[in-house]
């Protein structure tokens, strides 16, 4: 017969299986294989980097503050990195995925992101970070969910679409890195592609019989949410749909002040959300059109084009494209990227007010006015710089030296001003103050639309405009309502500045988004230290992968063909199922061991 103690045993063990089964954030599992595919996307058969098979590859969606664990085996012919463009990795810089903070993952390895979405909603996407990579494909969506308590600013749309653009060449990624690396110019994208097709044949002249296209269909009446990201390597990308009205309603997890527009430029690695209704009498299918700008007309061919359609339509697109008017005309877009509103009455991953962090009445702590320039020779070598410095990744990542002590990896000087000085290669952080607030100042001497991202935080764009920045460009700044997003513009012969609280510690990348400025220098890192020993940041993680200085640390198999739990995401449903069948297995032990005895 069974004892007091043993009910009571079994008993403690069912509290223990409850309190399980109905705390904690859900966690999420997916196994990632990337490899190389064969499409043709503009008619010529060429190696594109896919994810399981999938180019673009597979879309994270998540809601705020799930946990997500993503495997991931390097199935290519070169190491590989992962970011999570805009997830903020709150105090966990080591699954950031760029140099500075991750040794690669070597080729025929696997290595296992884990990360929290914490505090989190919008509209985001990953790609490999390493060796101009993005421009062969590897990249995603990231869909951070509201949760159920707290309200979003509009209706339930009646769908969601994901769009990803980008400008393409038929050249291979190592091609176009060697081109790069030599000084010659990337010259007129072979295309743009939408959604990794290429273009509607709207043009006999310029599209050749034969290319696959993008369809997007859709129910008269409706309203969809689009997703839209540029992904591609350098080129700034004006969006728009034939008749149809842009409202937005969020970009890279801001909820914005919801305007109509009738298209939007968006530049390299900027994401944007809007809402579409489907109000038109559907007499032809509508063009989804994605045209560069601040081009001349031998760019025409370099334009994507794929089809909305209407259930109910009655017939193909056709005809010229919709115009856009000030197509060469930096004005317009540098007014309409000021136009853009931070809904400061909207709540986003937490109940109060974006609003209610009131940035424009903060001290600014530090300042750094960071000046760009063209491609110039450094030592025999085409690089591009940083306030005359151009970043070279050392064979040992930043986060690692720091955690190990390691001297002479990096220096903590990078300059807040341009310094009239012959350029050089360093590995030079900007050194800044945990719980301070920065403000940083793009400003671009360079000929083309530059943007810039910050991982680990979203920052406040407050003022952006032609000529010089000075002291007195101040008292244009936007201190109330400015958008707050991981991705900015500067046009050339222009600036930008935005404000960012330093409370996120780690050591953050500061780049270039466009590809070939990136690939030659244009990056810095950003290192944050909290002086107090903070419980809730995130250790060294066990599967750590250890190169450059560190190498003899690593096992040779430790990370080899070592995949994750099953294929498929493990919901938080999933999860309550399996506890649920535990549950009832331990009630029924419990009734049989105990009521006997009583």
């Amino acid at each position: 017969m069974p004892s007091f103690s043993s009910c009571w045993f079994f008993t403690t063990l069912l509290c223990f299986f409850l309190d399980t089964a109905f705390a904690g954030d859900p966690f999420v599992y997916f196994d990632w294989t990337v490899s190389y595919t064969t499409v043709s996307p503009l008619g010529v058969k060429q190696q594109v980097i896919g994810i399981n098979k999938q180019f673009p590859g597979p879309i994270l969606n998540v809601t705020t503050n799930w946990n997500v664990v993503v495997n991931v085996k390097n199935d290519l012919d070169e190491p590989l990195l992962l970011t999570w463009n805009g997830v903020q990795h709150r105090k966990d810089t080591w699954q950031d995925g760029v140099s500075g903070t991750n040794c690669p993952i070597p080729a025929g390895w696997n290595w296992t992101y884990e990360f929290q979405v914490k505090d989190q909603i919008g509209s985001f996407f990953y790609f490999p970070s390493l060796n101009f990579q993005r421009a062969s494909g590897g990249y995603g969506g990231i869909i951070i969910n509201n949760r159920a308590v707290i309200p979003v600013p509009f209706g339930l749309p009646d769908g969601d679409v994901t769009i990803f653009l980008s400008d393409w060449y038929t050249k291979s990624h190592k091609d176009l890195r060697k081109d790069v690396e030599n000084g010659v110019d990337l010259g007129i994208p072979d295309g743009v592609l939408i959604n990794g097709l290429g273009p509607y044949r709207y043009d006999d002249t310029l599209v050749p019989n034969g290319i696959s296209y993008q369809i997007i269909n859709v129910e008269p009446g409706k309203t969809y949410r689009i997703r839209v990201h540029n992904v591609g390597i350098s080129t700034s990308l004006n969006f728009r749909i034939q008749n149809h009205n842009l409202l937005l309603v969020e970009t890279e997890g801001s909820y914005t002040v919801q305007q109509n527009y009738t298209n939007m430029d968006i530049h390299v690695g900027q994401s944007y959300s809007f809402l579409v209704t489907m109000d038109q009498n559907a007499s032809t299918d509508y063009y989804i059109v994605a045209s560069p700008r601040f081009v001349n007309s031998s760019w025409a061919k370099a334009t994507g084009v794929s089809i909305l359609h209407y259930s109910n339509s009655q017939g193909p697109a056709s005809g010229p494209l919709p115009s856009l008017s000030d197509q060469d005309n930096p004005s317009f877009s540098i007014n309409q990227a000021r136009s853009i509103r931070w809904n400061v009455s909207a709540g986003a991953a937490r109940p109060n007010p974006q609003g209610s962090f009131k940035y424009g009445d903060i001290t600014v702590t530090d300042v750094y006015v960071i000046l760009n320039r063209p491609p110039e020779l450094i030592n025999g070598k085409w690089r591009t710089t940083l306030n005359g410095i151009s970043y070279l990744p050392p064979s040992t990542p930043l986060t690692l030296a720091q955690q190990f002590k390691i001297l002479g990896v990096y220096k903590l000087d990078f300059p807040n001003r341009f310094m009239n000085r012959p350029s050089k290669v360093d590995v030079s952080l900007i050194n800044g103050t945990y719980r301070g607030f920065m403000e940083i100042i793009f400003q671009n001497n360079d000929t083309t639309v530059q943007t810039y991202h910050l991982d680990g935080y979203a920052f406040f764009v407050v003022g952006m405009d032609f000529g010089v920045w000075t002291e007195n460009s101040r008292n244009t700044y936007n201190k109330w309502d400015g958008v707050a997003r991981c991705t900015t513009q500067v046009f050339p012969g222009a600036w930008t500045a935005i404000l960012v609280s330093l409370d996120n510690a780690g050591i953050w990348n500061l780049r270039a988004e466009n590809l070939n400025s990136w690939y030659l220098g244009q990056e810095v890192y950003l290192q944050v230290v909290n002086p107090e020993n903070d419980s809730n940041e995130n250790i060294l993680p066990d599967n750590a992968i250890y190169c450059g200085l560190l190498s003899s640390l690593q096992r040779e198999q430790s990370h080899k063909f070592q995949f994750s739990i099953g294929s498929s995401p493990l919901s938080s449903n999933s999860r309550m199922i399996l506890f649920m069948l535990l549950f009832l297995a331990l009630i029924e032990s419990l009734y049989g061991m105990c009521s006997l005895e009583y």
